[in-house]
């Protein structure tokens, strides 16, 4: 319950945080982009072309010069996508977010979406969220593992309040964050995420992230399989360009990282994006990938932007901007790249065949939307995430099925090209290695009678140890000996039985007692495993005796014992079951 509440509180905070960081990015926008000080700003609109000219290209510059200063003297972490450090904190440091982080990570991002750089919202305000998470499980003394779950629900909090998606950010939190999934890990993340979504609600209102006109049936009877396999196609396709969005991002950042300054590596990165950015709006009327980059995916979802050649530029556009934002240092997410590069991807393809004569009408936004889950799915590896949020997103409930076809082979295709998505190559390449997925301890139900050693002598302290080892098979292996006195256990002992080799003609005149460890403890053999191992790691034993009936346990209701080795064996043999294991 405690947990629960503090949870809770991370929600509320994050919530707030959320508002808070938006108003602080129109802010910014406003001032750069208009030379206004006003903090409205509605992502979903496109910018009006900024009154300074061609010299709007330096805008992004002057975003990155600040960026590169507060990153490097306040927080390293801060710089990126965010989400990689959030994993990284959890499976490595645990839980521990250094509380300036959210504060730099809140000013570093909100001045690179601010300033025209092509990143997202969502990425810095997990970060916040998590780092929230992180900085109240410091300061109330709780274990490593209760920390973690605020970290996570931190950042379901954070995606949730971003998109108005609550059980979008559930599922982010369940699939990407959490090392473990039960009742005590969901309750804590879902009432985060609902505080967080209630508070963003309450203060920008209900309205989904865009706004979707009403299409027509996206799979109609007659042509139900022939649309199915387009949207497959698309899932491939999309798959491909996931794997390539996942090695030219961090190939960018290896030859960024060949510039020695920083400053110069950043503002170089971000002189390119300013270019780009003028050029678009010189030649088509819009900055288009400046930001998070919702104004253009709104087009495409109402129809307007749904020509081939258009929505193909766009899409290679994106996918270069983003990569040299975030490969020179900038600070943003990839969720809205990913979103802008799937719509792009996804409503060409379906123009493309339009314009190409296919015999089937298709909905250029119908297929944007699918190419928007298909992407994200297949960039960050969340598929349940994708296929949930993008529903909630734009909440068309017929695009669900055609959305579950096309993220399962996004995913499939960028597994085969590539095996670390955008958050676990960044960690792989630091040595970090992060889960793919999250496997049910299955050998930690099971009893203590199907796990323990039963070849297992019960002998009494005065036996002669030389006297044992004589008698015992010289196989080289250990033996695990339960030792008595008095009829009660006494001790344990592990002995390698090759040691009567060298000891056959050397008398030691210590008996099995006087050798016999006490570091051990006794459990029944209806005894889950999982009980067996945390009784064994708070006594500090190294062997479990188990033993049958109740009572006192004498000598004689030994059956077996359990040590380390067995538990490793029982978690190897378990991992077989599945895929890959």
């Amino acid at each position: 319950m405690a947990l629960s509440l503090l949870a809770l509180v991370v929600g509320v905070v994050t919530g707030f945080g959320s508002v808070a960081f938006r108003y602080l990015i129109g802010l910014i926008h406003n001032l750069f982009f208009a030379g206004k000080l006003s903090f409205h700003y509605d992502a979903n609109v496109f910018s009006d072309p900024a009154p300074w000219g061609v010299f709007v290209i330096l805008v992004p510059v002057v975003g990155g010069v600040l960026i590169t200063f507060l990153v490097s003297n306040f927080a390293p972490e801060a710089k990126g996508h965010g989400v990689p450090e959030v994993m990284d904190a959890i499976y490595y440091k645990g839980g521990i977010i250094r509380p300036v982080v959210a504060v730099i990570k809140s000013l570093a991002s909100a001045l690179a979406i601010g300033t025209g750089s092509s990143v997202g919202r969502e990425g810095p305000i997990i970060q916040i969220g998590s780092a929230l998470g992180s900085t109240l499980g410091q300061i109330v003394r709780m274990p490593p593992g209760q920390r973690i779950i605020l970290v996570g629900a931190g950042a379901g909090a954070g995606i949730a309040a971003t998109f108005n998606t609550p059980i979008g950010g559930v599922m982010f939190a369940i699939e990407l964050m959490m090392p473990e999934v039960s009742a005590g890990t969901f309750l804590p993340v879902a009432l985060a995420t609902g505080a967080a979504t209630f508070i963003s609600r309450w203060i920008l209102g209900d309205q989904p992230a865009f706004q979707v006109p009403s299409l027509p049936a996206v799979v109609s009877e007659g042509d139900a399989l022939v649309v199915l396999l387009l949207f497959a196609a698309l899932g491939v396709i999309t798959g491909v360009a996931a794997a390539g969005f996942v090695r030219g991002l961090h190939v960018l950042e290896d030859l960024f990282d060949k510039i020695g300054s920083r400053y110069l590596r950043h503002m170089l990165g971000m002189l390119l994006v300013g270019i780009l950015m003028y050029v678009l709006m010189q030649e088509f009327g819009h900055y288009y990938i400046e930001g998070v980059g919702y104004a253009t995916v709104e087009s495409i979802l109402a129809g307007r932007d749904t020509t081939f050649w258009l929505l193909a530029l766009l899409f290679a556009c994106k996918a270069l901007a983003t990569t040299l934002s975030l490969g020179s240092g900038s600070s943003g997410g990839i969720f809205s790249p990913s979103l802008f590069m799937g719509a792009t991807l996804g409503g060409g393809f379906a123009a493309l065949l339009t314009s190409a004569g296919f015999p089937v009408a298709l909905s250029v936004p119908a297929f944007a939307m699918v190419g928007m889950g298909a992407m994200v799915g297949g960039a960050t590896g969340a598929v349940m995430t994708a296929v949930v949020m993008i529903f909630e997103m734009t909440r068309s409930y017929d695009i669900v099925m055609p959305m579950i076809v096309a993220v399962a082979l996004s995913v499939g295709v960028r597994r085969v090209l590539s095996w670390e998505n955008i958050y676990t190559l960044k960690l792989v390449r630091r040595g970090r290695v992060i889960p793919k997925a999250l496997h049910a301890n299955m050998f930690l139900v099971r009893r203590a009678r199907d796990v323990m050693e039963t070849d297992v002598p019960v002998l009494a302290a005065e036996v002669p140890f030389d006297a044992f080892l004589s008698e015992t098979r010289d196989d080289g292996r250990l033996r695990h000996v339960v030792v008595t006195k008095g009829g009660h256990i006494h001790g344990v002992l592990r002995i390698n039985t090759g040691l009567r080799r060298g000891l056959e003609a050397a008398s030691t005149g210590v008996t099995l007692g006087d050798v016999a460890s006490r570091t051990f403890t006794v459990v029944g053999e209806n005894s889950v495993v999982f009980d067996v191992i945390d009784r064994m790691w708070r006594k500090h034993a190294t062997m479990a005796v188990v033993v049958h009936g109740s009572g006192v346990p004498r000598g004689d209701d030994v059956v077996g014992v359990i040590t380390k080795e067995h538990v490793a064996d029982s978690v190897a043999s378990s991992v077989k079951i599945y895929p890959g294991g």
